[in-house]
C-alpha cells in the first residue's frame, strides 16, 4: 500500500540524477503520464500532469514520506519550476541553538496545507511543477565549507531554472544562496522580513555568522542597495545608531512600532514600486514575528509583527519578480508545540503563492 501512494503522489514527475550537494530524502519513482519529456513544464501541453499534494479526504494526514506538503520528492532540480529545500545548518547561531531541526519540523507541520489559496486565489499547483529536493549536505563542523556546499548547490538549483524555497537553517545560509542567486540575475532586490539588521561585521572575530549575511552580501554586490527594504526590527542594541548601515547603503529600513497596530498593505504598495520588474528575493526570518506567535527561535524580541501582517507582506510581493525566497531560524527545542513550525509551513506556502506565473483566479 506504501508503495501504491507513494508512486501516486510522484504521478507526472520525472526521476532525476542527484544533485552534486543534496541529501534527497527519498528517491522519485518512475515518471508516469507525461505528454513529451524532453520539455521543460513551464513548455508542456496545459494537461500535462502536475505534482499534486495529496488530498486529506483521500490520503490520511498521517500517511506518507515527510515532505513539504507531503509532496514527491526528487534528487534533481530538473523540470521543476519552482521546489522546497532545506537547509539545516545552525552553526552561525550567537544564541539558542536548534534550527538545524528546522527544516524537518517545517515538514511535519506543512502536513496540514491544502494545494488552493481561497484569500488570494492562487493555485500554484495548476501553474507550477513542484517538489521537495530534499536537504543541502551541510558541514555541521565548518561554516566556511557549509556556505560552499550550499552555494554549489544552489547554482546548480538556479541554473535549471527552478525558483528556490528555502527552509532554514539559520540566517548565514542567506548570504550562499545570494551568491548563486547573482551569477544567474546579478545584483537582486530584497525584502528582508526579520527583528534584526542581520548587518554586523564582526562577533568573537568572525565575519561569518548569522547576523553578517547581508553585509557581506554589499561587500559583494550581491544586492540592488536601492531595492532592499528591511521590515520588522526592532530590540535593544549595542549602540544607537544602530541603523545606520543600512540606511547608508540606500536601504529602507521599517521599524518594529512603525508597523504597530495598522495593515502593512499600504507599506507593501511602496515596496512593489520601489522594487519594480527586476528580480527580487524574500528573506523571512520567523524572529520577525512576535514570540507570543513565534516563540521557536533563537533571538526572540518583544513586540514583534504579527502572523496577519505577515500574510500582508507576502501577498504584497504578488506580481514582482521573485526569484527565491527563504524562511530561517525555525528551532524546534524551543517550539514544543509545533505553533512556530506551522506558522513557518504556512509562509512558505504564501510564498509559493506569489511566485511568477501562479494562476491567480
Amino acid at each position: 500500500m506504501l508503495q501504491l501512494l507513494v508512486s501516486g503522489c510522484v504521478r507526472g514527475l520525472r526521476a532525476g540524477v542527484g544533485v552534486r550537494g543534496l541529501l534527497p530524502l527519498h528517491p522519485a519513482s518512475p515518471a508516469t503520464g507525461l505528454g513529451n519529456p524532453g520539455l521543460s513544464p513551464s513548455r508542456q501541453a496545459s494537461n500535462t500532469p502536475r505534482n499534486q499534494p495529496p488530498k486529506a479526504d483521500f490520503v490520511a494526514r498521517s500517511v506518507g514520506i515527510c515532505s513539504m506538503m507531503r509532496l514527491p520528492v526528487q534528487a534533481s532540480p530538473e523540470g521543476l519550476d519552482a521546489a522546497f529545500i532545506g537547509v539545516p545548518l545552525d552553526i552561525g547561531t550567537s544564541n539558542r541553538p536548534g534550527a538545524r531541526y528546522g527544516p524537518r519540523r517545517i515538514r511535519e507541520e506543512s502536513v496540514l496545507l491544502r494545494p488552493a489559496n481561497p484569500s488570494t486565489g492562487a493555485l500554484p499547483f495548476q501553474s507550477l511543477m513542484v517538489a521537495d529536493l530534499g536537504d543541502v549536505n551541510v558541514n555541521l563542523y565548518n561554516l566556511q565549507d557549509s556556505c560552499r556546499l550550499i552555494r554549489e548547490a544552489y547554482q546548480k538549483i538556479v541554473a535549471a531554472g527552478c525558483i528556490p524555497l528555502t527552509l532554514g537553517g539559520d540566517h548565514t545560509i542567506t548570504y550562499p544562496i545570494l551568491q548563486a542567486m547573482s551569477e544567474k540575475h546579478g545584483p537582486v532586490g530584497l525584502v528582508h522580513v526579520d527583528a534584526h539588521m542581520d548587518t554586523a561585521d564582526k562577533a568573537l572575530g568572525e565575519k561569518l555568522y548569522h547576523g553578517s549575511p547581508f553585509r557581506r552580501c554589499v561587500e559583494e554586490g550581491l544586492l540592488d542597495c536601492k531595492r532592499v527594504v528591511q521590515i520588522g526590527i526592532r530590540g535593544s542594541s549595542l549602540t544607537l545608531d544602530t541603523y545606520s548601515y543600512s540606511r547608508s547603503q540606500g536601504f529602507r529600513v521599517v521599524l518594529a512600532e512603525d508597523c504597530w497596530l495598522k495593515s502593512l498593505v499600504p507599506l507593501m504598495g511602496e515596496v512593489r514600486q520601489q522594487m519594480g520588474g527586476k528580480p527580487i528575493y524574500i528573506s523571512f526570518d520567523i524572529d520577525s514575528l512576535d514570540p507570543a506567535y513565534a516563540p521557536g527561535t533563537g533571538t526572540p524580541e518583544i513586540a514583534g509583527l504579527t502572523p496577519s501582517q505577515a500574510l500582508e507582506i507576502i501577498r504584497g510581493c504578488q506580481g514582482l519578480n521573485v526569484v527565491g525566497c527563504d524562511l530561517v531560524e525555525v528551532s524546534p527545542p524551543y517550539d514544543p508545540f509545533g505553533n512556530t513550525a506551522l506558522l513557518a509551513a504556512n509562509l512558505l506556502f504564501e510564498m509559493l503563492c506569489v511566485l511568477p506565473k501562479v494562476t491567480v483566479v
